[in-house]
């Protein structure tokens, strides 16, 4: 294990990323298993799509090789007769609900991941906004979806739901739903976030189909948590973290161990829903093809982790990157302490500390040594390197720096953008801009080198080193700007950094 404060390296060096996770044979088999779900059923099939239809970048960061368009990929092999339904919660609209990896509210990723699917030659035939009871601000967006020539469903909340299937399963309940009508035989209903309230427009649409006389059927592609890995495995405690701010706790599926004599791993919503999809197959077809949540789903992901250590580290690092996430909103007002002491305890359920991740560690010990905010990356080599605040460049910014130096072999000591070039910018953002941070945030200084790149062989050498720190592990002593979060968002840098806000050290040297 090596830490390097001063990289000092003529050689070329390419981060080469381990992969654990075989991706070419998760289409394959993921895709044959879908359409065999598919002919299972008549005339229509409902398949709900839990986590990210594309975008899905907590699964390519636990499962490293995982593509984060690997479902959206193989959807647009069945596109001539699929069509997309996007369900929004109007709770989550009320409170302004934003998808943390990408720094908008659910309402615009509604619009976003329409464009995204209709780019890509999917057909999405409408919007279903559920946990409906006439909010000012779901009317508002509903009025906006429909100057947008968008069709638009409404959904109730349900007294007793899932619980009072009796209610639930009448015309009292599904039936006072809004139909969505649909025009193909196969309905992929996904949503911006977990919470959505997918799976109930799915019952909600077998129940409203059956009173139309189509027979229709429902399957779940969930990929987490993975129900053929054990309960404790750290890629499954790893989605709960994830999913910590909506009480969601996986648990073994009682329906499947029953029915089989067999464990599998399910989680709360699911199993507390599956009585109810029960009734309505029971009360529809007569009989009920699935007896376990764990079979109305499809998720084939536990069968190809080619590598499971190297999935186990990145589940690691991702439960203690959520933990740092939750800290930084709990001291940003955004959440309370229940959250970060619920990552707390699957922290110590996986067996790990935040001194478990080596970039924390490292960029600690980079401050304790040099008494200024400082930051470390782990690169996917195993290689640590670390910056510190100086008078030009806040910590992310020199650290940036100093990793794609090390990737291009470039002598730390090399100064790729002079001095007499960063002072004009620091007076604009003092004197000019009225701001208090003189020091260059990451965006500047990449602006900086891309301008430079023409005329300097090093600029150009360290710019096309920056597509590998993809997978790469940061941490920072201090919070980061919004412009900082996101270019290392932007990267594909997994980022955690201490709930300390940023300090300024005018005297403090380059």
């Amino acid at each position: 294990m090596r830490v390097l404060y001063i990289v000092s390296n003529s050689i070329y060096l390419q981060s080469v990323m381990i992969y654990g996770f075989d991706n070419e044979k998760y289409l394959q088999i993921q895709s044959e298993h879908i359409k065999q779900r598919i002919a299972q059923f008549g005339d229509k099939l409902y398949l709900e799509f839990g986590g990210k239809l594309f975008d899905d970048h907590h699964a390519s960061r636990v499962l490293p090789g995982f593509q984060p368009d690997s479902k959206l990929r193989m959807l647009m092999q069945l596109s001539d007769y699929a069509e997309i339904v996007i369900v929004i919660s109007a709770l989550d609209i009320e409170k302004n609900k934003v998808r943390s990896d990408l720094g908008i509210t659910y309402d615009m990723d509604v619009l976003r991941l329409r464009e995204e699917f209709q780019t890509r030659g999917l057909l999405v035939g409408s919007v279903v906004i559920t946990h409906y009871n006439r909010q000012a601000s779901a009317d508002a967006f509903r009025e906006r979806l429909t100057r947008l020539g968008i069709r638009t469903y409404v959904h109730y909340t349900i007294d007793g739901y899932p619980n009072n299937v009796a209610l639930i399963d009448s015309d009292q309940g599904f039936g006072l739903n809004d139909y969505v009508e649909t025009s193909r035989p196969l309905v992929v209903v996904t949503a911006p976030g977990p919470g959505s309230g997918k799976m109930a427009v799915c019952l909600s649409q077998l129940y409203q189909e059956h009173r139309h006389g189509v027979k229709a059927g429902y399957a779940k592609f969930e990929t987490f948590p993975i129900w053929n890995l054990p309960l404790n495995h750290p890629v499954n405690i790893a989605y709960e973290a994830a999913t910590a701010d909506l009480d969601d706790v996986n648990m073994i599926d009682p329906f499947h161990l029953e029915a089989y004599g067999k464990t599998a791993v399910n989680y709360n919503r699911d199993v507390e829903i599956f009585p109810v999809l029960d009734a309505l197959f029971r009360g529809i077809y007569g009989d009920n093809p699935y007896k376990s949540p764990t079979d109305m789903g499809v998720n084939m992901a536990g069968f190809c982790m080619s590598d499971e250590e190297v999935c186990r580290k990145a589940a690691k690092d991702e439960i203690i990157r959520r933990y740092y996430t939750a800290l930084g909103d709990m001291a940003s007002g955004k959440t309370n302490e229940t959250e970060v002491g619920k990552i707390a305890m699957l922290m110590n359920k996986a067996g790990i500390t935040t001194a478990s991740r080596r970039c924390t560690v490292a960029a600690k010990e980079r401050q304790e040594a040099t008494g200024v905010p400082a930051a470390a990356m782990e690169m996917c080599d195993g290689t640590i390197i670390t910056s510190k605040t100086t008078a030009l460049l806040g910590p992310s910014a020199a650290l940036i720096l100093n990793a794609i130096k090390y990737l291009a072999g470039i002598d730390h000591d090399v100064k790729l953008i002079p001095q007499n070039m960063i002072e004009p910018i620091q007076k604009t953002k003092v004197s000019y801009l009225h701001g208090n941070n003189p020091r260059l945030h990451t965006d500047e200084v990449l602006v900086a080198l891309s301008m430079l790149s023409p005329q300097d062989s090093n600029c150009r050498r360290a710019l096309d080193m920056l597509p590998e720190l993809r997978g790469c592990q940061v941490h920072s002593t201090v919070l980061l700007s919004e412009v900082d979060r996101k270019i290392f968002r932007k990267l594909g840098v997994g980022l955690t950094c201490d709930p300390v806000r940023k300090k300024y050290f005018p005297n403090t040297k380059s």
